[in-house]
């Protein structure tokens, strides 16, 4: 028995797409366990490139389970087109199996993520609006409406009915909007649960069978660790956890269950939306990076946030995600940068700390002390030892697990899963 989980240890877009489906070459079941539609993963497999959103990456087999897990909050719509892309382009999607708990994401959660926004103003989030935040809310709130209901029209119709007249409420006397109508909406969620009825299962269920069975399972999600809604930059989160223990609720499994989990990083970092960025590159070298690194977003396209690679949020993560082991992508997007730096602390009051922060207030005040390292010009991107890259580059390697404390397992030069390279296989501990 293995169970594998893989986090974004920074601010998410750190390449945990490419890792899990490298990961889950080895994998007999593959599961999602938090987040929406908000945030994409790219994948190459069989040299084409794919744009995911809720999928899974093991949909790419046909013998494994591709799960989307009771944590996440599942939006029919955009998974009824992203499955009818997939199979546009030769995939087979009848492995995919949904959760029963997992909730449902209105297009009302859209229009409410928009308006909300809006109306703060300067103090904005940054979110996508794609509803993520206010379909969490809802399900707190205990007004969700999840899959299973989705199948039943007169369990349907009577929880949209309930919820609707609320949102009205909201909708006409706080943001001056017109009503929702609760009828087009049961007519259409309902359609698109039976679309989706062949998928909805017990997935807890179905995960526990593949652990009792000697099973290998992944876990992926979305987002990074410090977009975690507890132990995030908060405010400016998401609206689910991330880290590693996301796991455990989000799928329905005990803790026991987890044997590794996989922290993958840039060799650099990057972040979407507002918030504090310590490291940030407001400038050439950030320009430079983002574009080598081609670094703006896959469902929204935004233009990401740049900085140096930081050792305070690497520790920060590796803590609270019980991070075992690195996975490090796109060395390669340094080469020709003269001198790299490696935030190692943060100054804040004139006191050096080596902790991430929670107030906000005491985040805008920190300056990261950082160390310098000499850079590489050498082109990479072919390498497979870790041996083999420029001196430069492999002091840069060691840097990264010596400030941590967490030794990498691999290392990718590239975007395409050939230019990932292993050096401990993770299922088995064996040092390759």
């Amino acid at each position: 028995m293995a169970g594998i989980v893989v986090v974004g240890s920074q601010w998410g877009d750190e390449g945990k797409g490419k890792i899990t489906n490298f990961l889950a070459q080895d994998a007999d079941v593959i599961v999602r366990y938090q987040g929406g539609d908000n945030a994409g993963h790219t994948i190459v497999f069989n040299n084409q490139k794919f744009e995911l959103r809720s999928v899974p990456s093991g949909i790419f087999d046909i013998n494994k389970l591709a799960v989307i897990g009771n944590g996440t909050v599942l939006n029919p719509k955009s998974l009824l087109e992203e499955l009818a892309y997939l199979r546009s382009r030769g995939v087979e999607t009848t492995n995919l199996k949904i959760s029963d708990r997992a909730q449902v994401l209105f297009s009302y959660h859209k229009l409410f993520d928009i308006l909300q926004e809006t109306a703060k103003k300067e103090n904005k989030i940054g979110t996508t609006g794609n509803g993520i935040g206010p379909a969490y809310a809802d399900k707190m709130a205990r007004t969700g409406i999840r899959m299973c209901d989705l199948l039943d029209y007169e369990v349907l119709e009577q929880r949209i009915k309930t919820v609707v007249a609320n949102k009205n409420e909201l909708l006409t006397k706080i943001y001056n909007h017109a009503p929702l109508d609760a009828d087009a909406l049961l007519e259409e969620y309902y359609a698109y649960g039976q679309q989706l009825a062949p998928y909805v299962t017990d997935t807890a269920y179905l995960v526990d069978e593949a652990f009792k069975a000697n099973k290998r399972v992944l876990f992926e999600g979305a987002q990074g660790v410090m977009l975690d809604i507890d132990h995030g930059t908060y405010p400016y989160v998401t609206s689910s956890n991330p880290i590693a223990g996301g796991v455990t609720t989000g799928v329905g499994i005990g803790p026991n269950k987890v044997t590794e989990v996989v922290g993958v990083a840039k060799a650099y970092t990057s972040r979407v939306g507002e918030g504090p960025f310590p490291t940030e590159l407001v400038n050439e070298i950030g320009d430079h990076i983002r574009e080598v690194g081609h670094e703006y977003g896959v469902v929204t396209h935004r233009p990401r946030r740049i900085g140096w690679f930081d050792s305070v949020v690497m520790r920060h993560s590796a803590r609270v995600a019980g991070i075992t082991k690195l996975a490090v992508n796109c060395i390669d997007v340094l080469t020709g940068i003269e001198v790299l730096k490696i935030a190692t602390a943060y100054e804040l009051d004139g006191k050096e700390i080596k902790y991430y922060p929670a107030s906000f207030k005491d985040l805008e005040r920190v300056t990261p002390i950082y160390e310098e390292l000499p850079g590489w010009n050498e082109d990479i991107t072919n390498i497979k030892r870790r041996e083999d890259l420029p001196i430069n580059a492999q002091n840069y390697l060691k840097r990264i697990e010596a400030l941590i404390g967490v030794e990498i397992a691999t290392f990718s030069v590239g975007p395409d899963r050939q230019q990932t390279n292993v050096l401990q296989d993770v299922w088995t501990g064996e040092q390759l």
